[in-house]
């Protein structure tokens, strides 16, 4: 089969898998039907059965994953519309997120040091809390492994937005800006997909609350390196 054709066929693949499931998250409604994340296991469990590699797909897959930096931008959109939100909630909103890659880092790399990892393991692991791309280059930078931070981002994102509604209904939090913050701290991008479905300020904060995360996180890694190792 030519390279067209299976690009055609994986990306044909990617779009109907993720639409079906979406289908399926709209009849249900269940945290853990999320599309992001049953269409990427119908996708890896494909994968696996018929012996493709990831290099294969890709072919078709790099198409979908270019568009990953306008949707990221066009989060701007929401974020313009909730500027008076955010700007008169400027200093919970720092803090909030601050606290939460403190404490995203910290529990990371001391838990995976209770548990034996390797520092290459942990130095992959570091930068969960943030968002993938900037995840894999701070990855880079320390040591880790990047193929290998991608896969610790979307587990805590997967976790983020399954367990992440019920801690949000346990707690009582209800504004716009807890829930974003949350989400978006917790689960990133995926999080902020989900602040979407409570209303459009909640998924500028998580916009928000993201975006920081990640430039938080690039200065703030480095520094756990140096406590944990140096």
């Amino acid at each position: 089969m030519s390279d067209l054709l299976l690009a055609l066929f994986f990306i044909g693949f990617t779009f109907a898998a993720y639409f079906l499931m979406n289908l399926l998250y709209i009849r249900f409604h269940f945290s853990f039907l999320m599309p992001a994340l049953t269409a990427t296991f119908i996708i890896v469990l494909f994968l696996l059965m018929t012996g493709t590699s990831y290099e294969t797909y890709m072919t078709g897959g790099q198409w979908i994953d270019s568009f990953m930096g306008p949707a990221v931008v066009a989060l701007a959109i929401p974020l313009y519309k909730q500027r008076k939100l955010l700007f008169d909630n400027l200093v919970p909103v720092l803090s909030g997120i601050l606290v939460g890659v403190v404490i995203g880092m910290a529990s990371g790399i001391t838990l995976a040091k209770l548990f034996g990892f390797s520092r290459t393991l942990i130095l992959s692991l570091l930068p969960k809390s943030i968002t993938t791309p900037v995840a894999m280059e701070v990855t880079e930078q320390l040591g880790g492994i990047p193929s290998l931070a991608a896969v610790f981002v979307m587990i805590a994102g997967f976790s983020g937005i399954i367990v992440g509604p019920a801690f949000l209904k346990l707690l009582r939090i209800e504004t716009p800006i807890g829930i974003g913050m949350g989400l978006g701290a917790s689960a990133h991008g995926i999080g902020t997909a989900k602040a979407l479905e409570y209303g459009a300020q909640e998924a500028s904060v998580s916009s928000v609350a993201m975006s920081l995360s990640a430039v938080i996180g690039s200065f703030l890694a480095p520094v756990f390196v140096w406590i944990f190792f140096l």
